[in-house]
């Protein structure tokens, strides 16, 4: 897995799809119908022409995307319900970038989660800690500081804020790439583990053939006046900043660059269980004796199946197992719960020993599987697959334009694509 696919540095790769919500729409809600109202609001010309601005047409589609809401099937059938859209429109492939990370899950699994090569340094040279003044949005550059506490703010970072934010951390900071992924993961509403981490992996040159670097002028053309930094280390040629990058030369320190004790922000604690008062208990197995069960989790919170039989029990699971593992602030359990309680009001946290042991009585267990929960899910429950947008793709691509020619060949519409997807199993 040598080559990904690079643009300018001024277009940006999708660090986790399209994640920030229009100024015009607010904060996400969790809620259906607020995902279906940021579907009905996507402006696909305006979004090719300013998806890179920060106060770009973006859509805000990506924790509920992330989180099941909605399909990428789906969000293609409303936009196209308005005006068909060629394959190679850039919304329509935008979106194959999380069809394609999770493509490289699938098939590399938790190889995902090292380095896929070595980058511009040896991988000892990087720390393996955030530094605290990154993690209190207090480094003395304004673009991450801003990023920082627009991120804990509001759960949500625009994608060229993210490839500032990584490509700061780790060829400014020397610190690797897994340690600001596993932080950023943790504080996003839309954190994908496969679009979050190959895609540090692609800044941090791991995952690419280069390094990813940008400077103030990139940052002025795209960000409020805010984000601008000036004078700051950030402050100079992407000649130099390579140079940096690779260890020839060191970052010069400016006055900017100085942080400033009273200028610290907080940074939101992560929590391996959800609050209190989301109501998930333990399990019990009398409540799911003899019966049919359908089991919902963070990652497929859409409607339920028409097709469940009469008097199916539903569940809402929290896997203590991953979440020890994979914390999240609680700006985001509130999110995920809030819904969950929508669907249900029987939520469970118990780690996978648990849930086998509860289960073991059922009639019959379903629910939809999700790479975050494999391999446990699979082990309880006849799990349907989540419909993907394009075709699959079974042999692996480490570079997206190689897969996104294989993925999106003979399909020439918006029109053909769904077509597609209607012929695939239920």
């Amino acid at each position: 897995m040598s080559r990904w696919h690079k643009p300018e540095a001024s277009d940006g790769i999708l660090i986790t799809d399209d994640p920030v919500p229009d100024g015009d729409l607010g904060a996400p809600a969790p809620t259906l119908a607020a995902a279906r109202a940021r579907i009905a609001a996507v402006q696909p010309t305006a979004y090719a022409r300013t998806r890179n601005a920060l106060d770009g047409a973006v859509t805000g589609l990506s924790p509920y995307i992330t989180h099941g809401f909605i399909t990428l099937p789906e969000v293609v059938a409303g936009v196209s319900a308005r005006r068909t859209l060629d394959v190679q429109h850039k919304f329509i492939y935008e979106l194959g970038w999380r069809e394609f990370f999770h493509h490289v899950w699938h098939l590399q699994g938790e190889a995902i989660f090292e380095s896929i090569h070595e980058g511009p340094l040896p991988e000892h040279v990087y720390a393996k800690e955030l530094p605290a003044d990154i993690r209190q949005g207090n480094t003395g550059v304004p673009v991450v500081d801003m990023a920082v506490r627009e991120l804990y703010a509001t759960g949500t970072l625009h994608n060229h804020a993210r490839m500032w934010l990584a490509s700061y951390v780790v060829h400014q900071r020397k610190v690797h790439w897994r340690a600001g992924a596993d932080w950023l993961y943790a504080h996003l509403l839309d954190g994908d583990l496969a679009s979050n981490h190959l895609s540090w992996q692609w800044v941090a040159g791991t995952g690419s053939s280069k390094p990813y670097v940008f400077n103030a002028e990139n940052v002025a053309r795209y960000a409020p006046p805010a984000w601008h930094s000036p004078g700051s280390v950030i402050d100079t040629s992407y000649e130099s900043l390579d140079r940096i990058a690779r260890g020839v030369d060191s970052p010069a320190l400016t006055q900017r660059d100085i942080v400033d004790q009273r200028r610290i922000f907080e940074e939101p604690r992560l929590l391996s269980v959800p609050p209190d008062e989301l109501g998930a208990s333990a399990p019990e197995s009398t409540t799911v004796a003899g019966r049919d069960v359908w089991l919902v989790h963070p990652w497929s919170l859409g409607e339920l199946p028409v097709d469940l039989p009469a008097e199916t029990v539903v569940i809402g699971l929290f896997l203590s197992d991953f979440h020890q593992v994979w914390p999240w602030n609680e700006r985001r359990w509130r999110f995920v719960g809030t819904r969950m309680r929508e669907i249900t009001e029987l939520c469970w946290i118990a780690d996978s020993v648990s849930v086998r042991h509860a289960l073991g009585g059922a009639k019959q267990v379903r629910s939809v599987s999700n790479p975050h929960l494999a391999p446990y899910l699979e082990q309880w429950a006849k799990c349907t697959s989540a419909r993907p947008l394009f075709p699959a793709v079974d042999e692996l691509h480490p570079s997206f334009s190689k897969w996104w020619a294989r993925a999106s060949r003979d399909l020439h519409t918006t029109a053909d694509l769904l077509a597609y997807n209607a012929m695939l199993p239920q």
